[in-house]
């Protein structure tokens, strides 16, 4: 059976997508040869490795130019600020991904849910969690970033900061006794800090929820405080130490190669 022929609007609709496309495809190779550039090309030079004709080049680097993903100096071509965001956005989402997978083979491997947290612009941020349903992570029931004194993610963090920052934090975020085993004062609270040893797992014990014991894992990054965490129901209160110790192996086996992607 014969197809029934486009009409006249299908037909200029389906080549104006058709040219489109075909713009789309010739901007984006000008763009990936201008980033093969470090000190720049002129316009011709960019045609002939593109295989645009001149005045198609032209127009289109003029476009690029005026929505920022290209600039010119000299008659030379650069990538611009818009080009550099993708990239950046790009490389952000690549170190996120680096920092999921990892997680997600320690999850598996010690058996544990695996939270990764920093301490940054005055405030407790939990960045990712790896769990499963046959071990899942703690429920924030309690907000994590005023809560910081009960869990071992942000004691761990605030052992990090130095005094006036840790006092800082409290004065915004002052201690309160959320289940009957959490510190109860900013005083008492403080000692504990100070006496941590450094580089030592820190645990608690169902301080923040109950029925949960939790051990985390301090990493300097730069200056920013960091951490590995995990958690564990409380029967099972006599792995935690061990977990955490493994955890710690694997997160010093690690460090260098993650130390890029975990500033997220």
């Amino acid at each position: 059976m014969e197809r029934p022929r486009a009409t006249v609007p299908e037909q200029q609709h389906c080549e104006a997508s058709q040219t489109l496309i075909g713009s789309v495809q010739r901007a984006m190779r000008l763009l990936e040869t201008v980033a093969r550039h470090q000190h720049g090309a002129p316009a011709k030079q960019l045609a002939r490795e593109t295989g645009l004709a001149l005045p198609t080049a032209y127009h289109l680097l003029r476009t690029l130019v005026h929505e920022g993903y290209l600039y010119r100096d000299r008659g030379l071509f650069f990538l611009g600020e818009a080009a550099e965001r993708l990239s950046s956005s790009g490389a952000a989402q690549k170190r996120r991904s680096t920092v999921v997978d990892t997680l997600a083979q320690w999850r598996d491997s010690i058996g544990v849910p695996v939270y990764y947290a920093m301490y940054r612009d005055g405030e407790i941020e939990v960045m990712c969690v790896s769990d499963t349903p046959g071990n899942p992570a703690v429920e924030e029931w309690a907000d994590f970033r005023e809560t910081g004194h009960a869990h071992a993610i942000g004691q761990c963090l605030l052992s990090q900061l130095d005094e006036n920052a840790r006092r800082d934090h409290l004065d915004r975020y002052p201690v309160q006794s959320i289940t009957p085993y959490t510190v109860r004062d900013n005083h008492t609270l403080l000692r504990r800090l100070e006496r941590m040893p450094r580089m030592e797992p820190v645990t608690e014990r169902q301080e923040y929820a109950l029925g949960t014991v939790c051990a985390a894992i301090p990493i300097t990054v730069g200056t920013i405080a960091t951490t590995m965490a995990l958690s564990l129901p409380a029967h099972q209160a006599d792995r935690l130490l061990l977990a955490a110790r493994q955890l710690q192996g694997e997160v010093g086996r690690r460090l260098g190669s993650l130390a890029l992607s975990i500033s997220i």
